[in-house]
């Protein structure tokens, strides 16, 4: 009987070797992503001629399927400025693919599972701003309120600021600020991925040929082949120095005859978060958790969060800051992975609510 078994073990244990448990090469169990409409009221009538019906990335993770009685925490995810969604979520080309990256980090024991969701912020003028203005829409408002809403009518979420997080890379760190500082009562944790356009810029002297090349534009056409920086002017002045008296773009640009005009320019730098910051701090007291970060190749936004850490020290606000090595997009996948997920996971409520 013994020699019978002895073989047989044998057998058996070079099978385990040869083929070793599924758990040792698993890949991370994939969550899934969707792409809905979502309309904003607030986007009607807005003098682009850009649809009030946004398209939304929304991914939901691994469990959210099978576990039909649970619900979740929902991050709340805005692009960069010439982004849009679908290039996050892999629907398109993209240079994130986010499910993937999430997924990695759910892996994680230590990280636990959200809804992700993402509005297509993409314009006329190539990016939001994730502003008010009666030129691209209401942007903030249709993310702090319609998205919301809408996100908590369609979905499993635990419905409480406690368990609303709100992230952005480049435009939409800034748009996290802009709308984290001002509403508290929707997001509880915020975190800033190289956020752009936080300083007020009150710069008198800007380089008049650049300035030439801004007013040169007379066209759609001719704008969408212009340069990043002409691009970000146009966008920057349908955000922020709206004009519905003056078509075909209804924006007053920064200059004329390439000479800078200081009351638009004081309206743009009205709109800089550093600007604004301490009409806010008690509402940044009220946040659960505050976090940035940027590669410090990335010159000069590394600088504007070092002005922010300082703001919040003096201020005596909690928060976590960051400079790694890296330049503006080059380790984002990475720092959503590594920090922005796990930060969130630690501070966002996953007490399960009844929905209200």
């Amino acid at each position: 009987m013994k020699t019978a078994i002895l073989p047989a073990l044998l057998l058996g244990f070079a099978l385990f070797i040869t083929f070793p448990a599924k758990s040792q090469t698993a890949s991370p169990k994939k969550g899934t992503a969707e792409r809905i409409k979502v309309h904003g009221k607030g986007l009607e009538g807005n003098l682009s001629g850009d649809s009030p019906d946004r398209d939304v990335s929304v991914y939901l993770p691994p469990s959210y399927k099978t576990d039909k009685n649970r619900r979740y925490p929902v991050l709340y995810l805005l692009h960069g400025f010439t982004d849009n969604d679908a290039q996050w979520y892999g629907f398109t080309k993209h240079w994130i693919n986010l499910p993937e990256v999430v997924d990695k980090a759910f892996a994680d024991p230590a990280v636990r599972e959200m809804i992700i969701v993402t509005p297509n912020a993409y314009t006329r003028f190539f990016g939001s701003f994730y502003s008010n203005s009666v030129t691209t829409g209401n942007w903030e408002d249709y993310v702090a309120y319609e998205l919301v809403s809408y996100i908590d009518s369609h979905y499993r979420t635990i419905a409480t600021a406690a368990s609303r997080g709100l992230t952005g890379h480049s435009m939409g760190g800034y748009g996290t600020m802009r709308i984290g500082q001002k509403h508290p009562e929707i997001f509880s944790s915020i975190y800033l991925l190289s956020p752009c356009c936080m300083n007020a810029n009150l710069n008198q002297n800007r380089n008049e040929a650049a300035l030439a090349r801004i007013e040169a534009i007379q066209s759609d056409s001719a704008l969408v082949k212009a340069d990043f920086g002409v691009k970000a002017a146009f966008a920057t002045a349908a955000a922020w120095t709206p004009n519905p008296k003056k078509p075909p773009f209804y924006i007053d640009l920064p200059s004329k005859d390439a000479q800078t005009q200081a009351g638009l320019m004081a309206k743009m730098a009205a709109n800089a978060p550093l600007a604004m910051i301490d009409q806010y701090i008690p509402n940044l007291k009220k946040l659960h958790a505050i976090a940035f970060d940027a590669g410090s190749k990335d010159v000069g936004i590394a600088a504007s969060n070092k002005v922010l850490n300082s703001v919040l020290n003096d201020y005596q606000i909690k928060h976590t800051y960051e400079e790694y090595d890296g330049d503006h997009i080059n380790r984002i996948g990475e720092r959503i992975e590594k920090k922005v997920l796990q930060f969130f996971s630690e501070n966002l409520s996953f007490e399960q609510t009844k929905r209200r």
